[in-house]
């Protein structure tokens, strides 16, 4: 065989390789392109035939066009090849299931396990706490909490339970959400600043995240406001593996009449929570929360404080060691603040005092719509529930023109307080 490629092979292979013409295949068509003598021309007729060939010999089969099957041949493995060696990015892409797919896929196959992935084990522990917290509260109101089940249409979504006008109540929320979705690369560029671990070069990340948030707004004035939020965050990369994650969180007490033993008794048993995980948790955090928790248009604190964090990855601790200071921190949400309210729910009050709980609660108002991180996250994503984002706001509140409270009074105490945050416990 000629040790020159035939020219339709040669350029089928160039096609698949998009190699430059060898210098054989270069003489070849320079030989090819130079005039030629007149070739001697068939022609075909309807006179005789070719004989028979006799019986026992080999029949000749002509193959039509053989170098064009060669050609087209070759370019098909040689294609196949290719795809094969490089890969289809837009197709693997594709066919990568989401880490939706993937987590819905788990928990038909073999529920969540302690061997699970956090994404999953953190979704059951919010959803048994909030069904939890809610059995305890309607112990206490006598009425109902309204459950709101919603879905995401790009996978998750999210039990929003809400008491509204009850007993003791006068509106209490119990959220929690799951939510899939993905982070465009702007987004990753702002997270990079606390998690170096986030890709900055990739143009989007999925992600995940899953959280419990309520806030508890009493009747009576006397009764303070609390509000609980704990939540983890993971971004994946392409594979499903997890890219960065952190834990965040914090509870803190706001209440518009100031007693003592209420305010020690709730720090007190946060305090003992974080103790069982870090020593200098409660400390660092109960910090954080007073400057986190800051009207600062005002000038004041929201409310008398508690704990606050965000952020916490594998710079702080490993995955296990937050998942069960998180959960620890849920655990301790109920014996915190039932004895508060089951003491202060029922104390009579007068018209005064609750016009003064009104304008506290306006500053509620102030403070979540101005200066809260996760309400504004929330209103700035794309197809978010507006009604679970605005959940934590009061059914009432009031502003009052350059109201200030009476020189002596409780509501001057209050404020004292809420302009230089104390300490409550040792």
């Amino acid at each position: 065989m000629s040790g020159i490629r035939p020219l339709v092979l040669e350029a089928a292979v160039r096609q698949c390789t998009r190699s430059r013409p060898s210098p054989a295949f270069r003489d070849a068509l320079h030989r090819r392109q130079a005039p030629k003598p007149q070739a001697q021309r068939r022609c075909y007729s309807d006179g005789p035939r070719r004989p028979p060939v006799p019986s026992g010999l080999p029949q000749r089969t002509t193959v039509f066009a053989p170098k064009t099957r060669i050609a087209v041949g070759v370019v098909f493995i040689s294609a196949l090849i290719y795809s094969m060696v490089t890969g289809d990015k837009q197709s693997l892409a594709a066919d990568t299931p989401s880490i939706a797919e993937q987590d819905t896929l788990r928990k038909r196959e073999s529920g969540i396990t302690a061997t699970s992935p956090m994404r999953l084990r953190m979704e059951a522990l919010i959803k048994a706490k909030q069904r939890e917290i809610v059995r305890a509260l309607e112990a206490i109101d006598g009425g109902k909490f309204l459950t709101d089940t919603w879905t995401r249409p790009n996978g998750g979504g999210g039990i929003s339970c809400v008491l509204q006008e009850g007993k003791v109540f006068e509106k209490a929320g119990v959220n929690i959400s799951i939510v899939y979705g993905t982070l465009p690369r702007k987004a990753i560029s702002q997270m990079r600043v606390n998690h170096k671990a986030l890709d900055p070069d990739v143009e989007s990340l999925e992600f995940f995240a899953a959280g419990l948030s309520l806030v508890l707004h009493p009747n009576n004035p006397m009764a303070p406001t609390v509000h609980l939020n704990y939540r983890y965050f993971e971004t994946a990369n392409a594979d499903g593996s997890t890219n960065a994650w952190w834990f965040g969180g914090g509870t803190d007490l706001t209440p518009s009449y100031l007693f003592d033993e209420d305010v020690i008794h709730f720090h007190r048993t946060i305090k003992e929570a974080c103790d069982q995980h870090d020593k200098n948790y409660y400390s660092r955090f109960k910090k954080w929360c007073d400057e986190y928790f800051s009207v600062k248009h005002r000038g004041e604190t929201r409310g008398v404080g508690g704990i606050f964090f965000d952020d916490l990855d594998e710079s702080e601790k490993d995955q296990e060691s937050l998942f069960a200071f998180s959960s620890t921190c849920l655990d301790a949400f109920l014996p915190s603040y039932l004895p508060i309210l089951k003491r202060r729910k029922d104390m009579p009050f007068t018209d005064r005092e609750k016009q003064w709980q009104q304008l506290r609660r306006g500053r509620y108002v102030e403070f979540n719509l101005v200066h809260d991180r996760g309400t504004a996250f929330g209103l700035a994503t794309p197809g978010a529930r507006i009604e679970s984002v605005l959940m934590s706001l009061p059914l009432t509140a009031r502003w009052q023109y350059m109201h200030e409270p009476e020189i002596g009074s409780r509501e001057e105490r209050l404020m004292q307080v809420l302009k230089q945050p104390v300490e409550w416990v040792e």
